[in-house]
């Protein structure tokens, strides 16, 4: 008895008791499997596979063929771990039924594994649950839509590298060449290719007996076997092979599946891999390193940082739009010149404004208002928003960027037709982005406080959690044959090509990213406010509810760190204000009319220019009003330059005044009308006197205040009753929206009520379906499991009998919509042309017309 044999039979007693085979008698089929589990059992297989409860099945028969349906299965398989999947790559090449020391075997080979033994159990518990395999533990069956996805085929080569059988490879082989190739492997010849092709397989599945036939082949041969052992197994071979080629034909260690190509039987290949059927097999998910190691209060610290930069970025955004906001383009979207002038005006890079425009537009802060000229703006609720405080505001967009399927990570790729994803544009969606995001903040909350994960490691989990299933490429190589036989085959590339970056895994990378930016991670650790949106233990995310409750925690947990809004500036003598922290809202607004940003930060810095001071005037202040502000809310006192800056201005404001007749100056000091007619700068506005204070011009309004003021000049613009025109920026607003909705990656999980509810129904109507009737006037109804058919008189009759006896009854049911139903009924009451009765279908007491009842059949004494 071998090592591996040992370790097997240690093992054996670990498997659980539900996969253990019984002595009742085995299933069938799939249907009767789900019968014998326990509701918990079906509970579990729903919640594990939500898409078979939509609709709810009327049955267990109808539960078992949807869970057969090849959507179905592939979003299962697409959802198993890398080592449960293993294992049903591993079913899926083993005979059926097979038992489960045969699975062990091909898992761990002829030296064993204890890692692989012990995970076995949880990965057979884990096919089981999810019905993508039945049967007890000697006689277990892979699902036929997951054997036909996953064994191996020319088109679908498996992941194992493993061929087809000999019986298979040999299925159009004449049976005169199949006695050709037992007599040169040294077989008895038999009288039927069926036996055969048994004894080629026996002969490959000894492993003396294979062991002695491969010593005497040549090493050439040998060769030819270890470039093909571990797939793919199909190569190309010219018309005239090389001897070692033609010797391993000749026994069978390669079969032909066509005119040029060979391949190595499965048998064979297992014993030249010491039985097992994956080369690298990995049992045990791998383990988050920590990268780097913080105090607590550095992390959170950090976080608060980049949760005000994030607030403050998306506050200058909604500031940027609400002017003069982007166009939408034809088919829906941002275009690039617009994403550039965003990311220029935020001082970030494209994909950062990518970013935090979908962020806003997530959170319902931007939107399109739907007009002629159809432009994106902040919303009304971005006002709401912008009165919140920062913690709130905080919570706001990371509440919202959790469930958001659409990833701005894709911005500037293509779609499946070649056509450019523009941001805020169609095609960004990615129903695994949330479930993506929590599962990133799950693995950063599962490791020590204040502790960094080194991103490589956690990439692997997610990619170990979740595994690609990328075939190998079905194009057969060349038979590698000898380098120095000049006739052999081509020498086909063997090495595989790299995996290019899955979706998920660019998903996990965007995500590590943007909670950086967000402050859920401060120096890439989970931050404590970001704790608070997690559960511990947890696999799913949270549903929109214990989401805000989550985010009242979050949200007081971020407060103590983010800076207090400041009521103050100090004034430079260089014409500067510094910000020493984020200012309150009504003063920002009001230091952003008379000053522009120069520069953001920790700290952020304003410059005050003729044009800024201006830009004050124009809208209604007085250059007292200006003076009283800054000495209101500066900490040091206005230096003299500013004063004289303020006064400079405003005594040349509204000097020159402009009205429209096309557009006309107007000025008391005629003077300076012929100094401005004088000027060579002022000829592309065409201007000529029609008074000694009056010029006409042929430009409109705007462009004469533009061309004057870029002259030096400080005109104000004039209404037509001769006032001035107070001009401020029009803060634009969208209708009422609300935020996108997420687009789900399937369906959601059911809950624990929905769950209950559909066992129930599946239970009561899979007791109708199977219930023993006795016979009626339509008996082939009550066989073939169509509605019972009766008349009028024979349904009164039988249901009348039935009340008094106390009977139960199955009925055939139309209701008032034409939808037919099976139902099994304990008639109680029957009067006025009703039945009243226990529904043990509902579980629930119902009233029936009788006329939509189709047709009634007793049940046998013991079906109930």
């Amino acid at each position: 008895m071998g090592t591996g044999e040992l370790d097997r039979e240690a093992h054996v007693p670990a498997r659980s008791a539900s996969t253990a085979s019984t002595a009742g008698t085995a299933p069938r089929t799939l249907a009767e499997a789900l019968r014998a589990r326990g509701d918990e059992g079906l509970a579990a297989l729903l919640r594990a596979r939500p898409d078979l409860l939509t609709p709810v099945p009327g049955d267990l028969t109808q539960l078992a063929t949807r869970a057969g349906t090849r959507a179905s299965v592939v979003r299962a398989l697409e959802r198993l771990d890398r080592f449960a999947l293993q294992t049903a790559q591993a079913l899926a090449v083993a005979a059926e039924p097979t038992s489960y020391d045969t699975v062990l075997a091909l898992l761990t080979g002829d030296d064993g594994d204890r890692a692989v033994a012990d995970a076995l159990p949880r990965a057979l518990g884990m096919l089981r649950e999810q019905a993508l395999v039945w049967g007890d533990d000697e006689r277990m069956r892979l699902v036929r839509t997951a054997r036909e996805l996953l064994a191996p085929s020319p088109q679908h080569p498996s992941p194992t590298g493993l061929g087809p059988t000999v019986a298979e490879a040999t299925a159009g082989m004449s049976p005169g060449r199949v006695q050709e190739i037992l007599a040169t492997a040294g077989l008895a010849a038999t009288h039927d290719p069926v036996s055969a092709v048994a004894a080629l397989t026996s002969l490959f599945s000894d492993r003396e007996r294979m062991a002695a036939l491969l010593d005497t082949a040549p090493s050439e041969a040998l060769a030819v076997l270890d470039r093909l052992v571990w797939g793919p197994p199909y190569g190309e071979v010219t018309a005239d092979p090389a001897p070692p080629v033609r010797w391993l034909r000749d026994r069978g260690l390669l079969l032909p599946a066509s005119p040029r190509t060979l391949v190595l039987p499965r048998e064979a290949a297992l014993h030249l891999r010491g039985g097992r059927a994956h080369r690298v097999l990995e049992p045990v998910a791998p383990e988050v390193l920590v990268a780097a190691e913080y105090r607590p209060q550095v992390v959170d610290s950090t976080a608060a940082g980049q949760a005000y930069t994030a607030l403050a970025t998306v506050e200058e955004l909604l500031k940027d739009w609400q002017t003069a906001g982007p166009a939408v383009l034809r088919a829906g979207g941002l275009s690039v010149r617009d994403l550039k002038r965003t990311a220029a005006a935020l001082d970030v890079s494209e994909p950062l404004a990518a970013f935090w425009i979908e962020l806003a537009f997530a959170a319902g802060l931007l939107a399109s208002d739907g007009e002629a000229d159809e432009r994106y703006a902040p919303t009304p609720a971005s006002d709401e928003w912008l009165d919140l405080p920062a913690p709130a505001r905080w919570t706001t967009l990371v509440t919202a960027w959790l469930p958001a399927t659409r990833t701005s990570g894709l911005v500037g790729g293509q779609d499946a037709k070649a056509r450019t994803l523009a941001a805020l544009g169609p095609g960004l969606d990615r129903g695994a982005a949330p479930e993506v995001r929590h599962r990133v903040l799950t693995l950063l909350g599962a490791l020590p406080e204040a502790t960094a994960p080194d991103p490589e490691t956690l990439l692997a989990r997610l990619h170990w959690e979740r595994p690609v299933r990328t075939p190998a490429p079905a194009a057969p190589p060349a038979v590698p044959p000898p380098a120095r036989d000049a006739n052999a085959a081509r020498t086909a590339a063997a090495g595989s090509r790299p995996e290019p970056a899955d979706l998920r895994s660019r998903i996990a990378s965007w995500t590590l990213t943007e909670c950086e930016l967000l402050g859920l991670t401060g120096r890439g650790a989970l931050s404590t406010a970001a704790r608070a949106l997690i559960a511990a233990g947890e696999g799913t995310a949270p549903t929109p509810a214990e989401l805000a409750a989550r985010a009242l925690l979050a949200e007081q947990a971020i407060a103590p760190f983010l800076p207090a809004p400041l009521d103050h500036v100090l004034l430079q003598a260089d014409l500067t204000a510094v910000a020493p922290g984020p200012l309150e809202r009504p003063l920002a607004e009001a230091l952003g009319v008379v000053a522009d940003v120069e520069s953001k930060g920790g700290a952020t810095v304003y410059r005050f220019t003729p044009a800024s001071v201006r830009r004050a005037l124009d809208a209604g202040q007085a250059a007292a009003d200006l003076h009283a502000f800054l000495a209101r809310h500066s900490r040091t006192p206005v230096p003299q330059p500013l004063s004289y800056l303020i006064d400079d201005v405003a005594r040349k404001h509204g000097h020159l005044r402009i009205g429209a007749a096309s557009a006309y100056v107007r000025c008391d000091d005629d003077a300076l009308l012929d100094e401005i007619l004088a000027d060579k700068r002022s000829a592309p506005l065409r201007l000529r006197r029609l008074a000694p204070t009056v010029l006409a011009a042929q430009a409109d309004p705007a462009s004469l205040l533009e061309g004057l003021r870029g002259m030096g000049y400080a005109p104000a613009g004039e209404s037509a009753e001769g006032d001035v025109l107070i001009t401020r920026a029009n803060a634009h607003r969208t209708p009422p929206r609300t935020p996108p909705a997420p687009v789900p990656d399937g369906p959601p999980v059911p809950d624990e009520t929905l769950l209950g509810a559909a066992v129930k129904a599946i239970r009561a109507g899979d007791m109708a379906a199977t219930a023993v009737r006795r016979p009626t006037s339509d008996t082939s109804a009550t066989t073939d499991g169509r509605l019972p058919r009766t008349t009028p008189a024979e349904t009164l009759a039988t249901v009348q009998a039935a009340a008094l006896t106390g009977s139960a009854l199955w009925i055939g049911y139309v209701n008032a919509d034409g939808a037919a139903s099976q139902r099994v009924i304990a008639p109680v009451r029957v009067e006025g042309g009703f039945v009243t009765a226990y529904d043990h279908t509902a579980d629930e007491v119902r009233t029936y017309p009788l006329h939509r009842i189709t047709g009634v059949a007793e049940l046998e004494d013991d079906a109930t």
